[in-house]
């Protein structure tokens, strides 16, 4: 299987994104102005400041040619996995329901965090178990997660939130603690941890490296199943 990493002008973890599915897969770059995405079978939108976040965080990056290819690609079914700046996009794009605000404390964090997996049966978390408690980095000023309480009650009773900040492990005020959440096709998930800065012991954690190989797993399924 291959994995695709945007490039937008302002990323700057899409290597270390790049370099952690190639752990798992071969991975590929895409740029934003590419319409094609070369028929990859994972997508995987990074963290950083695409665009510089003007306007605010992914609200320009959710109109490149490449985003457009990726909405297609989700639509059909196509995993999509959005890191940070990456979920801020995926939101913006509708592709995510809720949004992304500024942090409670008004400042950027940048720290390590337990996040809880709440629910293991998606392409993203299918290699862990719920209840499992992953180490995963924070770093962003706005990553706290937002949706009215009707979508909320939706989320939790369709599944949808995937990871939950452990107790007292919040750095951002996150509705529920929410960490990640994904669509009702449970096929788009994003998250604010970077777990691709966790895929080496040598890092601190290597716990981030669930989410690389569920999804390397379930392409692997589904081509095997073809």
């Amino acid at each position: 299987m291959t994995f695709g990493v945007l490039r937008f002008p302002g990323s700057c973890d899409e290597v270390d994104a790049l370099l952690a599915c190639r752990r798992f897969a071969d991975a590929e770059l895409i740029w934003h102005g590419d319409r094609d995405l070369g028929g990859v079978d994972a997508v995987v939108v990074p963290g950083g400041f695409s665009y510089g976040d003007y306007l605010r965080a992914g609200a320009i990056a959710r109109f490149s040619p490449a985003m457009e290819a990726v909405a297609d690609f989700a639509h059909a079914g196509g995993p999509v996995l959005g890191i940070c700046n990456g979920f801020q996009v995926l939101c913006e794009a509708g592709l995510l329901p809720g949004a992304l605000l500024p942090n409670e404390s008004l400042r950027f964090v940048c720290r390590q965090v337990d996040v809880e997996v709440v629910n293991a049966d998606t392409p993203f978390t299918r290699t862990s178990r719920p209840g499992d408690v992953l180490s995963i980095p924070v770093k962003h000023t706005t990553g706290r997660y937002y949706a009215p309480g009707v979508t909320l009650e939706e989320l939790e009773a369709n599944g949808q939130v995937l990871l939950r900040y452990a107790a007292g492990q919040n750095p951002n005020g996150s509705l529920r603690n929410i960490a990640g959440v994904c669509n009702q096709g449970r096929n788009v998930m994003g998250l604010m941890p970077h777990p691709e800065h966790a895929v080496d012991p040598l890092t601190g954690s290597a716990d981030g490296g669930v989410l690389f190989a569920s999804l390397a797993a379930h392409v692997e399924a589904l081509v095997a199943t073809a």
